[in-house]
């Protein structure tokens, strides 16, 4: 039987190296915060070897799914893939492994006008659970908050719960949700009392970030640990990659990739 088992698992991965070996075109799905980095790399990818590159940004949840559905080449993620999926993957034969590609800076963002400057993390939990409603309560102006938060589906939402508020906390039902990096930012930019956070390439001067706990996120607060609101970025596999897929997996750790992460204002491995 354990014979009959190690032959089964080596001719799986025999065709998922084969049929990595003879992809054509990469399709990646999945998360909006990775979406930039994806797409710079693909760009890049497409003109180093000819290989076509497709990037599709429609959630880190998604993108799990992609991959568990055969969809998908890679799934870019945010956030680690949950024991739920992973067990729906190897329901269908499929196993998911994780390639960490950069790290990231969740930044809290206020409208520039905003006179706040810094939060503590129980404040910010505080006006995610609704329990902080207004701005002078936390040294700003006599305004009421408006609370903005990404789709359930969201890795930056996951992160943002697991990092800052903490999984179980149920957000207040008045908080607006945004689909994208870039919604929220919008929604920020242009509401003088709202908050919400964003990954760090994404950060501009629309908005005005508050340090949490006195430390403003940067690449180089990330990289020695001092900004506490981290998270690595990832692409998934159905197992080990080969041929162009591993190609493009390893693009992150050259020169070229690492040069593309850091224009992009994230952090590199």
């Amino acid at each position: 039987m354990i014979k009959k088992l190690l032959l089964l698992g080596f001719f799986l991965s025999f065709a998922v190296g084969t049929a990595y070996a003879d992809v054509k075109t990469l399709v990646l799905d999945g998360s909006t915060t990775v979406g930039p980095v994806a797409k710079s790399l693909a760009t890049y990818f497409t003109k180093k070897y000819g290989v076509r590159v497709m990037v599709s940004e429609s959630g880190s949840g998604n993108g799990a799914k992609s991959l568990i559905n055969g969809s998908c080449t890679i799934a870019a993620m945010s956030r680690t893939m949950k024991d739920a999926e992973i067990a729906a993957a190897r329901k269908k034969g499929v196993n998911p492994v994780a390639h960490v590609i950069a790290f990231d800076g969740l930044a809290m963002v206020v409208h520039p006008g905003n006179p706040v400057r810094s939060l503590s993390k129980a404040q910010i939990s505080s006006i995610y659970r609704g329990t902080i409603t207004n701005w002078k309560e936390v040294g700003g102006a006599n305004a009421r908050i408006v609370v903005i938060q990404r789709e359930s589906n969201s890795g930056t939402q996951e992160s943002f719960k697991e990092l800052v508020t903490g999984k179980s906390m149920q957000i207040t039902g008045s908080a607006e949700t945004q689909s994208s990096n870039g919604a929220v930012k919008t929604r920020v930019s242009t509401t003088p009392s709202a908050i919400g956070f964003l990954g760090l390439g994404f950060v501009d001067r629309s908005v005005k970030v508050s340090a949490v706990n006195g430390v403003l996120p940067s690449i180089k607060t990330v990289k020695n640990g001092s900004y506490k609101v981290t998270r690595p970025l990832y692409l998934y596999t159905n197992g080990q990659p080969s041929g162009p897929v591993k190609q493009f997996i390893d693009l992150p750790n050259t020169v070229e990739g690492k040069a593309i992460i850091s224009e992009l204002g994230f952090v590199n491995r």
